[in-house]
């Protein structure tokens, strides 16, 4: 007899989550739909009762940085605000969250003025609450990742950046808030009440400035940065662009290399090229 994929199992382990948990959704019926993410399975709880997402806790995402006990809390910290989904249950290595209903962007429209300046008064509106708790330490999750690369593709030049990362001190925060920080098209919904985040799975207290780094890095708006941060001060985020851009431009180095040492680890963990390729502008 074959044994069972993992999927499979994991399937098996949620419907008993929910109907342990859900009787009225059990007793309506559901259907589980595998949803694609870069971290890995994520499934639509799809019932007449309502829908939700479960979110499942693996090694391999906890190398990768997600932390479901964090994102509970993070959710749980930020449901007045309504930016990102209600969780509706944490029972490790589960997380179920109410399903956003949105369109996400595209690369194009998310590159917009009208979309940035409706993405800057959100994460303002983010960066005003108080920290949640959950600082993060780039130089810690560096040195997870550092376990989890592929040896064979180490340079001397990698071995110098790296003892360099781990070796200088971080930028001292400009302001210390709590950051999604993975924002890109797909995590922003267009939605009726207005953009809404999802996959918080990241999460976590720090500078703002990494923030908007991370999401000038991240999307390729090198050329479009001093847009978007004076969108992000006319939202209310900071005084002065000045200070703003230094700091933000302090930060886009540790943004790189964080950047580069997922996009390893993911290699190592899937084997998947594309992840080789967009590690390979930010090799050493």
């Amino acid at each position: 007899m074959q044994s069972r994929t993992n999927a499979e199992l994991l399937q098996s382990e949620l419907r008993q989550l929910i109907e342990k948990h859900y009787p009225a959704v059990k007793t309506a019926g559901f259907r589980l739909l595998p949803v694609a993410g870069l971290t890995g399975e994520s499934w639509k709880i799809c019932s007449p009762a309502g829908d939700l997402l479960a979110r499942h806790q693996s090694f391999d995402k906890r190398i990768a940085g997600a932390d479901r006990r964090r994102e509970s809390a993070i959710l749980r910290h930020v449901v007045r605000q309504r930016s990102g989904p209600c969780v509706r249950l944490y029972s490790p290595p589960w997380l179920i969250v109410d399903w956003i209903e949105g369109t996400p962007h595209t690369e194009q429209a998310f590159a917009t003025p009208a979309t940035q300046q409706s993405l800057s008064r959100t994460l303002v509106r983010l960066h005003q609450l108080p920290p949640s708790g959950y600082r993060l330490d780039l130089q810690h999750q560096f040195a997870r990742y550092w376990q989890h690369i592929d040896r064979r593709r180490l340079t001397p030049r990698w071995l110098r950046l790296h003892r360099k990362m781990m070796s200088q001190t971080q930028p001292a925060p400009l302001k210390l808030a709590l950051v999604h920080m993975d924002i890109h098209a797909g995590n922003v919904l267009h939605t009726p009440d207005g953009l809404r985040l999802i996959d918080w799975e990241y999460a976590a207290d720090a500078d703002v400035a990494l923030e908007l780094a991370a999401i000038v890095r991240g999307n390729g708006w090198s050329t479009q940065q001093n847009v978007f941060l004076r969108e992000y001060i006319n939202a209310g985020g900071y005084q002065d662009i000045s200070p703003l851009q230094q700091q933000v431009n302090r930060w886009i180095p540790w943004v790189d290399y964080l950047m580069l040492m997922w996009f390893e680890v993911r290699w190592q963990q899937t084997g998947e090229h594309k992840y080789r390729e967009w590690a390979q502008p930010l090799r050493p």
